[in-house]
């Protein structure tokens, strides 16, 4: 009897501890979140707030907070007739078009090559992705000398080999988004390889085996091993090059400042020449928020494809 008192005075004495205990653990880490959490709130959370409340606004930003006036849904049917804004929309779309598959492409092929056997692999694979870590500014300035029309050594070269009038490139309306397509292109293919690369090295080498066995060839070894079995890091690399094909900006600014006249205008760019050229910052937060729906559209569009594809498999 006397044991059974003692220990219906322990159980709840254990059962505080254990609860104290758990409260302390609890409090230690929510502290250590804190400081990622506050810099997120800060940061991130409230100027994606201030960011909405600003598209239904009209702010010049010369004119102080005090000049913000309530317009609604202006910004965004001022759009609908902004030739500036559906020709930067319909760059940015085809830029977007063009650089995500043929920079994948081009790294899937790069990623099989690399992948056998050869010579000085690893300084190979590093100098395919030097053009990731350098400067874009850097890269976007070598690059604009390169699509010099008179003494770049492009042209130089075209001439040498009998193309009389090669094209103007970057001071070309037709072609100046082209030879940032082509730049951009030349620049993410060596970062999209060395992830593809690292799928490629975690597949099992027996599947090839078995393959050669069956008398499979190297296509529809390709086809039917290598393209399966790389589909999460082809949506991985697929996504992260349409977020940063819709955020392209750097190489537009530096090489043709939207030019000639809005032929490489993209939406990024828009957005800073209206906040911080035409100080309007309510209309550059409404073209950023149409970005941001473009970029989930896009990228949900890839994710779905992408699960009905690994279903079909």
């Amino acid at each position: 009897m006397e044991l059974a008192k003692k220990n219906s005075l322990i159980a709840p004495k254990r059962k505080k501890k254990i609860r104290k205990d758990i409260l302390h653990e609890n409090i230690a880490g929510w502290l250590f979140l804190s400081l990622n959490l506050i810099g997120y709130i800060i940061f991130k959370l409230i100027p994606i707030i201030l960011s909405l409340i600003f598209s239904l606004c009209d702010w010049n930003l010369v004119s102080g907070l005090k000049g913000i006036k309530f317009i609604g849904l202006k910004n965004y049917i001022n759009l609908l007739t902004d030739d500036v804004f559906i020709k930067s929309l319909v760059n940015t779309i085809v830029y977007a078009a063009v650089t995500v598959p043929c920079s994948v492409f081009l790294a899937l092929i790069l990623a099989v090559v690399l992948n056998d056997k050869i010579f000085f692999k690893s300084l190979v694979r590093l100098g395919f992705y030097l053009p990731n870590i350098a400067s874009m500014v850097a890269i976007s300035v070598v690059w604009s000398i390169l699509y010099m029309p008179t003494f770049g050594p492009i042209n130089q070269f075209l001439i040498s080999i009998g193309i009389e009038h090669p094209p103007g490139w970057l001071s070309s309306s037709q072609w100046a988004l082209i030879s940032i397509i082509i730049m951009s292109v030349w620049q993410a293919v060596g970062y999209n390889a060395v992830i593809l690369l690292a799928g490629l090295q975690s597949v099992p080498g027996t599947l090839y085996e078995s393959a050669e066995i069956d008398g499979a060839g190297p296509l529809r070894k390709f086809f039917q091993i290598t393209i399966p079995m790389l589909s999460p890091t082809l949506f991985f690399v697929t996504v992260i090059s349409i977020i940063g094909s819709f955020q392209v900006f750097t190489q537009v600014n530096v090489m043709t400042q939207g030019g000639p006249g809005t032929s490489t205008s993209v939406l990024v760019y828009y957005i800073y020449k209206a906040a911080f050229t035409y100080n309007k910052i309510g209309y550059a937060n409404a073209i950023g928020w149409v970005l941001f729906i473009l970029v989930f559209i896009f990228t949900t569009l890839q994710w779905k494809f992408s699960n009905k594809d690994s279903h079909v498999n």
